[in-house]
């Protein structure tokens, strides 16, 4: 019995163009499916390189954004109790005027001081109150 082997030179040129299809069919289900032109840095390694330097530019800009808007809601609720201390003041000084009126007694002028002394109260205990995130905002010898 006499072996021969045949080499079927088209047969082995198909078949590598077959491969060679097959391979580039599964790349391009790969882009059609996930919707990237690049799925791994073997389809365009400098193309990868400026994708991931842009993705961690717009992970550093979300971040930054986060920041600002924090520091918007820290300015917001400082805001706050300085608008109510600012009304707190203004009632402060409406007694002070009024406390100038020679027809006063001692006891109205005593009420008006205990009024003005309950208002003093009321501000130290927004300054010392007033926190953000843990944050004590108006009040320097806080923390």
């Amino acid at each position: 019995m006499s072996l021969r082997i045949n080499y079927n030179l088209a047969s082995s040129s198909a078949q590598r163009g077959l491969a060679s299809s097959q391979d580039l069919y599964s790349r391009m289900a790969s882009r059609l499916s996930t919707g990237l032109r690049i799925n791994q840095a073997a389809d365009d390694t400098a193309g990868m390189a400026v994708s991931e330097k842009l993705k961690n530019q717009v992970r550093g800009l979300n971040q930054a954004q986060r920041n600002a808007q924090d520091s918007v809601s820290m300015l917001q609720t400082a805001e706050g109790a300085l608008t109510e201390t600012h009304g707190i003041l203004a009632r402060i000084r409406e007694l002070a005027v009024q406390s100038a009126n020679d027809t006063l007694t001692a006891s109205d002028r005593a009420n008006l001081q205990a009024e003005a002394d309950q208002l003093v109260a009321e501000v130290d205990r927004i300054a010392s109150s007033t926190q953000f995130n843990g944050i004590t905002l108006l009040n320097k010898n806080s923390s």
